[in-house]
């Protein structure tokens, strides 16, 4: 679980990562001093603990940014007010704490933002692809890839960390990808989920990079990433 943490106060971003810690749940924290350092990211966030009040962007225009690109992270605002409750809606945000934070009603909204994940995307969370080298054999998470471009009789398989280079036949990925894939030219296939924006021929992706778009697949990547995002349907890779 990808977990981010925003708030310009540093005890109480040290807090809640001690919290979420002791929801004894495997993850990865990072932490924002600023919005404008979330935002940078451009990239998935599972939980997304922010504060309302902070220099700059604050908590409310940072999440209506950040929903222009990522509709599904579960975003908890972290406030001392409660007047901020209903601009909150218009981002949809799950929940809100009040600070100081209580480790109870931390525990409780932990949960519940939990669910709401697996309910959302739980098929995309279990997605793996098992990956076999020369030297070593290894598990990506499916969500973490970007996209993949074939070279020659090999695959790169771009990550949000790294690139994995490696002898894998594009008609087999077709067959282990989830519904979160798309096949936009013979050479690529393109996470869905990482997608900023696209044109006619290029599809851009939450690192900044482009993936090249056949023209004659424009129509139907547009029906796909429409289905993909109602949730009524995976693409056809």
């Amino acid at each position: 679980m990808e977990i981010a943490i925003c708030d310009d106060e540093k005890n109480i971003r040290e807090q809640i990562a001690e919290l979420v810690e002791m929801q004894g749940v495997g993850c990865r924290i990072r932490q924002f001093s600023t919005g404008k350092e979330l935002l940078a990211e451009k990239r998935h966030f599972d939980i997304i603990f922010l504060d309302i009040q902070m220099e700059g962007k604050n908590g409310i225009e940072t999440a209506r940014e950040l929903r222009r690109y990522d509709e599904r992270a579960v975003i908890i605002f972290v406030t001392v007010v409660k007047e901020y409750v209903f601009e909150a809606f218009d981002v949809s945000a799950f929940h809100y704490l009040l600070k100081p934070i209580s480790g109870q009603k931390f525990a409780e909204v932990f949960a519940g933002a939990k669910k709401q994940i697996e309910k959302q995307g739980g098929a995309r969370e279990s997605s793996t692809l098992f990956i076999k080298k020369k030297n070593c054999s290894f598990v990506v998470k499916q969500r973490e890839i970007l996209y993949i471009e074939s070279r020659a009789n090999k695959v790169v398989i771009h990550t949000v960390r790294e690139d994995i280079e490696a002898y894998y036949a594009m008609s087999k990925l077709a067959e282990e990808l989830d519904g979160s894939f798309y096949r936009c030219h013979r050479g690529y296939f393109v996470n869905m989920e990482h997608i900023t924006q696209y044109t006619n021929n290029a599809i851009e992706l939450s690192n900044g990079e482009q993936v090249y778009m056949a023209k004659e697949k424009y129509h139907d990547f547009v029906k796909a990433y429409m289905r993909y995002l109602d949730g009524g349907g995976a693409a056809d890779v």
